[in-house]
């Protein structure tokens, strides 16, 4: 596997800037709920007051949302790549801090759409655990520390750091070929925010379907139990 071979001069250089940008991304690159929600309703005409309302609609309503903004990245980051692209390798770096930014939003967003914010520690490491499943890294064994998230997030971008920049030194190796640099930047930009837009759209919408399925399952519940007696006092 690419992940087990030494790592090459050019990889730990790779390795080293997409902790930057996505530590970068983490700490300055937020997206504002509150303005995201104004773009749902006005933009996407979702009728929802607030992000709990988007448990009310059909979940193609979501899908096609989180589609068109996968989309929306995808251009964004070819756009970007193209320019980059020019420069050969000697632009790759900064390249992938802009990406690097690029991509974390998208997954950000495509958490809102499906309901879930970051504004607690435990949702900001849920939002990692999404953006290491688009990755491709499993971190399952330590969900149990997702409590300590100024410890977790910078481990979980250590390992997404790790495992992307095998697949980035891989595939930008085209990079270097004169003239057509600047389309090879475009297509491998464009194709890593739908490979990892498309995971992180699939995690979120498997957690969405689950907490459907949970509230439909307290409601059955609540129906069923039995009303509680009634006490009456002691008779004098």
């Amino acid at each position: 596997m690419i992940e087990d071979a030494p790592k090459s001069w050019l990889r730990t250089r790779v390795e080293k800037t997409l902790v930057k940008g996505l530590s970068r991304a983490y700490a300055t690159v937020q997206v504002d709920p509150q303005k995201f929600l104004l773009q749902l309703r006005l933009a996407y005409r979702l009728p929802i007051a607030g992000y709990q309302g988007v448990y009310s609609l059909e979940v193609h309503e979501l899908d096609n949302v989180a589609e068109d903004i996968i989309r929306s990245g995808m251009k964004f980051a070819a756009a970007e790549g193209a320019g980059f692209g020019m420069g050969g390798l000697t632009t790759i770096l900064p390249d992938l801090g802009i990406l690097s930014a690029i991509t974390m939003r998208t997954i950000q967003k495509l958490s809102l759409v499906y309901g879930f914010q970051f504004n607690t520690d435990g949702e900001i490491a849920e939002l990692w655990i999404a953006a290491a499943t688009a990755a491709g890294v499993d971190i399952s064994r330590e969900l149990v520390e997702k409590e300590f998230v100024n410890r977790f997030v910078p481990r979980v971008i250590q390992r997404i750091a790790a495992r992307a920049s095998a697949e980035v030194v891989e595939k930008w190796a085209g990079r270097m070929i004169p003239l057509v640099s600047s389309a090879i930047g475009a297509g491998l930009n464009y194709w890593f925010v739908r490979a990892w837009g498309e995971r992180a759209k699939a995690h979120f919408r498997e957690r969405h379907l689950q907490m459907r399925q949970q509230a439909i399952q307290q409601t059955a519940q609540s129906i069923l139990l039995p009303a509680a007696p009634e006490v009456l006092p002691p008779a004098k």
